[in-house]
């Protein structure tokens, strides 16, 4: 506690503070910010034309307000960052369970501290982060856990009677009296539960049981749901609903590089003795294997694709990344399309399948995501591969044709995480011309080796390649069909019946 602040309820009169709501404190400090151009959510990247206009149009009404969105959407973050647009402290009588104001005390104990100890009253600072609280709404919590109860121990020990509102002790929303509290995943509380939250709501004042005595309390009520929770496993009452005042809908990232800078903000890579920094391009991957997962036909949209997924999947290859340097000796290593076999961990936990994927299996699935992954970002940066390639006759043509020529003539390559640089380059390198097409694409060896596997995995994508893993072990390979159809000629390679 700061000594320039006064200590006693003599010394705040004197200081000339007034009491203010915690409503209008908060949007006091939100006209300062906007008005300095401040940031006002430390951390929550592309919500500034969409979410943010409606949190702050919220704020400045004076509004409860739910958060609406699917898992992974920053809505905790939220939440717990609305605690920055509170003062920095705030005077509360000492002792009091209820953080009461020292000018205008709420409770039978907090008017009775004042009438015995007038001006030498001591007052207490309360910082910021001490006045938001949250509860994850789970089905066993409690009225008593959220409002309160009659403390039977405190009526003995201070020979009360239980009709005595001294008896009671408070829950962690009364506690919360003059700041803000978070429910998160509110539709999980069961109904009796949630109608004890009205008269907070609607009347700001808590009753307890059948005390005749109503104590105003003076607090931001915020909330999350999902929506798979809201219409599945829970409702919201319609009453509740009623009562808080905006809904604002969250949403994933838009954009491949905002997606980008949240993972690369939340995820653990820079480690002593690690692989080296991640170059760009295998960012932009993770990101686009999460952006496949959230569009394919095999994952419950419903329950949604966490951002979690890109967060968890870059720290893998972080890892990945770091074994190899440990095992082989290369330092620094790049990342290979390989090392992405290596995400499913990171994959399967972080999917809901519809039934066609159960069926498939949560490994198959991911692997097919992980192949739609690479197969964007092949798309969106090397040339369109065009019909006749791959055909096998001598009519092929295109940046492409030669590759796929060499399969055809039976050739194979197999590449894996676990190989020193050296031989994953030669495997490579024995494909004509196809270090040099990736070599458009990155200027070091290392670059154009991830970049030729791109092209390799766009190849099989697109049907123009087969492939057979092994682990972390991937072997390419013609495709039969091509084979068949190919007019004979002389090969480099094997005969392949």
């Amino acid at each position: 506690m700061s000594r320039s602040r006064p200590e006693t309820l003599g010394a705040l009169k004197e200081s000339g503070w007034s009491s203010r709501t915690v409503k209008d404190e908060v949007r006091a400090n939100l006209r300062r910010r906007l008005a300095d151009d401040q940031p006002l959510f430390e951390g929550v990247m592309g919500y500034e034309r969409t979410v943010v206009p409606e949190i702050v149009n919220a704020l400045l009404a004076r509004h409860d307000f739910i958060l609406l969105g699917l898992r992974g959407q920053a809505k905790t973050r939220i939440l717990r960052s609305l605690v920055g647009l509170l003062d920095d402290a705030i005077p509360v009588l000492a002792g009091s369970e209820l953080n009461e104001d020292p000018l205008a005390p709420i409770s039978t104990w907090g008017r009775r501290l004042i009438d015995e100890a007038g001006d030498d009253a001591p007052v207490e600072w309360l910082s910021r982060e001490a006045r938001y609280n949250e509860k994850l709404a789970t089905p066993d919590v409690s009225i008593a856990d959220l409002l309160g109860d009659i403390d039977p121990i405190k009526a003995a020990t201070r020979k009360l009677t239980f009709a005595d509102p001294e008896v009671v002790h408070y829950g962690i929303v009364a506690r919360t009296n003059r700041g803000i509290f978070g429910i998160n995943e509110v539709p999980d509380l069961p109904p009796r539960i949630q109608v004890g939250l009205l008269n907070i709501l609607e009347e700001r004042d808590l009753q307890i049981r059948g005390f005749p005595v109503r104590i105003p309390l003076d607090i931001l009520m915020v909330f999350s749901a999902n929506p798979e929770d809201y219409t599945n496993r829970g409702n919201i009452i319609t009453p509740l609903k009623d009562r808080i005042s905006s809904q604002i809908l969250t949403h994933y990232p838009r954009d491949l590089d905002v997606a980008m800078g949240i993972t690369e903000r939340e995820a653990w890579t820079e480690r002593q003795g690690g692989g080296g920094p991640i170059p760009i391009p295998a960012r932009r991957l993770i990101e686009e294997i999460t952006f496949a997962a959230r569009e394919s036909d095999l994952v419950d949209h419903s329950s949604g694709v966490s951002a979690r997924l890109s967060i968890s999947a870059l720290e893998v290859l972080a890892s990945n990344l770091e074994r190899r340097t440990l095992t082989t000796g290369d330092d620094p290593v790049h990342p290979r399309v390989c090392d992405f076999q290596m995400l499913l961990p990171a994959i399967t936990g972080k999917v809901e399948m519809v039934y066609e994927g159960e069926e498939k299996g949560v490994e198959v699935v991911a692997r097919q995501i992980v192949g739609e992954g690479v197969q964007r970002l092949f798309e969106a940066t090397f040339p369109e591969i065009g019909k006749e390639v791959g055909s096998g006759g001598e009519d092929d043509t295109g940046p492409y044709a030669g590759i796929v020529h060499w399969f055809a003539d039976g050739n194979t390559i197999t590449v894996s995480d676990d190989q020193p640089f050296a031989e994953y380059h030669a495997e490579l390198d024995a494909i004509p011309g196809l270090l040099e097409l990736a070599g458009t694409r990155g200027d070091t060896p290392e670059a154009a080796a991830f970049w030729a596997e791109v092209i390799l995995e766009g190849l099989h994508q697109k049907l123009k390649l087969a492939r057979e893993d092994l682990d972390t072990t991937v072997t390419y390979k013609e495709m039969v069909k091509f084979q068949l159809l190919r007019p004979q000629r002389g090969r480099r390679g094997p005969d392949v019946n």
